[in-house]
């Protein structure tokens, strides 16, 4: 037995195992079963091959394969029970901190944590008919190697829904598909090179994607108006969220969004609008994108990831003119182009308008999570409520507020972690999300946060 490998397992799926017929056939079996169910190569459940098939395409005797099932059964690594063959055991974690162990451990009795939608309002109905159609019309030339700049048929798609949904200048020879905004950021960066400005507060990850990618990082104060203007210099750009300021939830100001696109025309900087939750406003119609007031100095990305899912991992790119070429290569000698597959869909769901049916069905979802929320805490200071899927909740003691929250098996953000340089007398606040709760969890996360505030 030089080579133990078996072509057929069950209904054709392979089983490969390594050889050791040092110590007989049997033995070397034995091991090889062993080993593979230690090091996850099989997994829990995973029916094994009937001792006659494995027999044979082993060339072994029928005997010698099941006295090797025996023993494993003996020790626990495989069962056998009748009717339903042999399988691999569910063996416990020899390692009581590894990450799994200490992750499942640790796992919040309610997540209000910001950043993620309600996954599962994901309308998995409408994308499957969507997938369905897509598929069904797709030319074969779809499953090959695409343009870096994506599908003809999304671009188009994107081109329509950004212009009326959210008033972004948008031609479909002006889109880049990414593989979600991170990639974006990452291309962005590496193309326009230098210092780029970044709010402050902001997410620390983004700050982290800017420098990995070659960057420098220059902090820009936010206040009740958003992001301040009058700091910037001579930047190469300024990464904005005007829509709902991550984490602080303030709308940019008028005043403001002219002064920066006033900044961009005299400087020859770049604006770099992050339209993460856009599309969610409750106080009147959503505003309209920064992009619309100056698309030649304005790259506007948006994502599904909150309208949608994570999951899906796209997100879009809208350029000015001169930077297509430039994006639409570094995104080639990144990942060559996002999966086509996920882009039909998306642009299916979009040409049907069960796009909009679902940004709307969400809007009004979340809209009541908000209400909720504000109506538990009553009189508390809490910012940042007219749009988006968080809110900022001020406390005197953050620390001490986060304590009480771990105590109580309650995970939330924190604006402490989101300043370039933490220090003494910044603003203290809890960053709540109301996107992630289930339905029937969410009035409970709520009780527990009203406790958690009242100190108790």
């Amino acid at each position: 037995m030089d080579d133990f490998w078996s072509g057929i397992g069950v209904d054709g799926v392979d089983l490969h195992l390594e050889p050791d017929a040092a110590n007989g056939r049997r033995a070397g079996l034995e091991r090889a079963l062993r080993d593979a169910v230690r090091e996850g190569r099989l997994s829990p459940g995973t029916r094994l091959p009937a001792t006659r098939r494995l027999a044979v395409e082993l060339g072994i005797s029928r005997g010698t394969a099941k006295a090797a099932y025996d023993q494993l059964v003996a020790e626990g690594y495989l069962t056998a029970r009748q009717g339903s063959g042999t399988r691999v055991a569910s063996l416990p974690s020899v390692d009581p901190d590894a990450p799994e162990a200490v992750a499942r451990a640790r796992a919040p009795r309610f997540d209000l944590r910001p950043g993620s939608p309600d996954v599962g309002a994901f309308p998995a109905a409408a994308w499957l008919r969507a997938l369905r159609r897509a598929i069904a019309t797709a030319p074969s030339l779809a499953y090959d190697y695409g343009d870096p700049r994506g599908r003809i048929e999304l671009r188009t798609a994107l081109s329509g829904y950004l212009g009326r949904a959210r008033g972004v200048i948008a031609p479909p020879d002006r889109i880049v598909i990414t593989s979600g905004y991170v990639q974006g950021l990452a291309l962005l960066t590496r193309v326009l090179g230098g210092d780029i400005a970044m709010e402050d507060p902001g997410l620390p990850f983004h700050r982290d994607v800017v420098r990995h990618n070659g960057g420098g990082v220059v902090p820009v104060r936010v206040d009740e108006r958003g992001v301040c203007a009058q700091d910037l210099g001579e930047e190469s750009a300024v990464i904005v969220t005007p829509a709902h300021q991550y984490p602080t939830g303030v709308t940019l100001h008028p005043e403001r969004r002219r002064a920066l696109t006033d900044w961009a025309r005299a400087r020859g900087g770049m604006i770099v609008e992050d339209d993460y939750d856009g599309e969610f406003r409750y106080d009147r119609q959503p505003v309209g994108a920064l992009q619309g007031m100056a698309p030649g100095r304005v790259v506007y990305l948006g994502t599904a990831s909150k309208t949608l899912g994570p999951a899906l991992r796209l997100g879009w790119m809208v350029l000015p003119p001169h930077l297509v070429d430039r994006v639409a290569d570094a995104k080639l000698h990144s990942d060559h182009h996002t999966e086509t597959i996920g882009q039909l869909a998306l642009a299916e769901l979009i040409d049907s308008h069960a796009y909009d049916r679902h940004v709307r069905a969400c809007r009004l979802r979340y809209r009541r999570r908000r209400d909720q929320l504000l109506d538990r805490l009553g009189e508390r200071r809490v910012r940042g409520i007219a749009a988006g899927l968080h809110a900022l909740v001020e406390v005197a003691d953050e620390a001490e507020a986060l304590s009480r929250a771990e105590a109580e098996g309650l995970a939330v953000g924190h604006l402490g972690g989101h300043w370039h340089t933490p220090g003494e007398g910044r603003p203290q606040g809890l960053v709540i999300g109301y996107g992630t709760p289930r339905e029937r969890a969410y009035p409970d996360a709520l009780e527990v946060l009203a406790k958690v505030l009242d100190g108790g």
